[in-house]
């Protein structure tokens, strides 16, 4: 088969991409399309394949200004030419499904998650814009949601990153899903010994508004813990504002040290809701527990009081009892390292392959 994917905007390698990678590897023949590119930004694996982005990817400061040009992004989505391909898989958080296929293709669907801004997160977003952004939003959000919806039926099947974005896709397309978890490469992480562990919480991620960073800087001001704090974002100057002498805001860093405070740190906190949450599934393959906001794919990932502990409201007093709560525990490494394992990057191949293989038989069979 010709094989297309397309993928929303490469300007960098976060887990988005590092499902676009493992499909890559599945189909190393197939050619990519997506809105932005910017080459210094992604893997090896990916550059391999023939690139070729939308008319967006030539307007001025594209690579910066990239979510600026979301209104024209369906236009440039329904001139993409895919006549010549068998296989259509589209990878979906920013506008990608919205293709146009040809009748003999088949198009599959990886959603990571309906475009997040104009659904379930809408109002954050609304919340945190400016005056202009917010006399705008209000009609492009009605105008990408018709479109939204209208083009789910351009897809034949969908594949879910996660229950919780299937749900959504039920929601708000009316369509059913096969959830597959993102693929985490599980193998670079290594518990140590115990004698080795330090004496301080850690929190990992884009440090953004809907992750909730903040929650987590003063829960461990009150309680005069240590909390180590890693990843670089809209708020990375105002969380080291705010920080007390117990909390440690190191921003971006290298993956050594990243891997280095993964194996170390007493447990990892994860105060947000993701999709899904790579990052809890990375510190159980390090052997550490994961204090979590339970709701969202942290649900789907850490066992409650098996491999952390579960707090069920995004308040300061929650969060802390969460983290006495987990001192109270004797969790063994080995149970957080075998969960980690149901979710390695080998699985995700096999079951993509699986889906794909089957899905396009059934379609086939349909069309007969």
């Amino acid at each position: 088969m010709r094989v297309a994917i397309i993928h929303y905007w490469l300007i960098g390698m976060r887990g988005g991409e590092k499902v676009l990678e493992a499909i890559c590897e599945i189909f190393p023949d197939a050619d990519i399309y997506t809105h932005v590119c910017d080459p210094t930004a992604i893997s090896d694996t990916i550059k391999l394949h023939r690139i070729q982005t939308s008319f967006i990817g030539a307007l001025p400061y594209a690579r910066k200004m990239y979510k600026q040009y979301l209104p024209f992004m369906p236009m440039a989505l329904e001139q993409i030419d895919l006549s010549s391909y068998d296989l259509v898989i589209s990878s979906e958080s920013g506008p990608a499904k919205g293709i146009i296929p040809t009748s003999p293709s088949i198009h599959l669907c990886y959603c990571h998650s309906p475009m997040r801004y104009v659904w379930n997160m809408y109002k954050k977003y609304y919340d945190s814009s400016g005056l202009m952004t917010r006399l705008v939003m209000p009609p492009l959000a009605h105008y990408l949601r018709t479109w939204d919806v209208a083009t789910a039926n351009r897809v034949d099947d969908f594949i879910a990153n996660s229950k919780t974005v299937a749900h959504r896709i039920k929601t708000y397309y009316r369509r059913d899903a096969t959830v597959i978890h993102p693929p985490v490469d599980t193998g670079a992480f290594l518990p140590v010994a115990r004698s080795e562990l330090a004496d301080y919480h850690l929190m990992v991620g884009e440090l953004v508004s809907y992750k909730r960073p903040e929650l987590a800087v003063e829960a461990f001001n009150r309680s005069r813990s240590k909390l180590v704090v890693i990843g670089g974002g809209e708020l990375l100057e105002h969380l080291r504002r705010i920080a007390g002498p117990t909390v440690t805001i190191l921003g971006p860093q290298p993956f050594e040290v990243l891997k280095y405070h993964y194996a170390r740190c007493k447990a990892l906190v994860f105060p947000g809701e993701e999709d899904f949450g790579i990052v809890p599934v990375e510190a159980m393959a390090s052997g550490r527990p994961v204090i979590a906001f339970g709701r969202g794919g942290a649900t789907e990932t850490v066992v409650d009081n098996r491999t952390g502990v579960f707090f069920t409201d995004q308040t300061v007093d929650a969060l802390i009892d969460a983290v006495e709560r987990l001192e109270c525990l004797h969790l063994d490494p080995a149970d957080a390292v075998a969960r980690a394992n149901d979710f390695r990057r080998e699985v995700f191949v096999d079951k993509f392959r699986e889906f794909v293989t089957e899905a396009t038989r059934n379609e086939r069979a349909l069309r007969a």
